[in-house]
C-alpha cells in the first residue's frame, strides 16, 4: 500500500496488482496521517478501527497493513 499525505481529497485507488494507493488530507506529522489512514480503511472495509494495524512502514509512504475481520 502506498499513501500520499497532504492530498486535496481523501480517496482509495486499487491498482491492478491488488495494492492500494491512499490519498490523505493529513500531513505526516505526529502520526496524524497514520490515524487518518486507519480511519479511512475502517470505513472502506466496514471494520472497527481497532481491527486495523500497520505492520510495517510506520514512518514510510509504503506500508503493510493487517485487517482482522473475525
Amino acid at each position: 500500500m502506498n499513501f500520499k499525505p497532504n492530498s486535496k481529497q481523501r480517496k482509495i485507488t486499487e491498482q491492478e496488482d491488488g495494492s492500494l494507493i491512499v490519498h490523505l488530507k493529513s500531513p505526516r506529522v505526529d502520526g496524524k496521517a497514520n490515524e487518518e489512514l486507519i480511519k479511512l480503511l475502517a470505513e472502506k472495509f466496514d471494520v472497527p478501527k481497532s481491527d486495523i494495524r500497520i505492520k510495517s512502514g510506520l514512518s514510510s509512504r509504503q506500508k503493510l497493513v493487517k485487517i482482522d475481520n473475525e
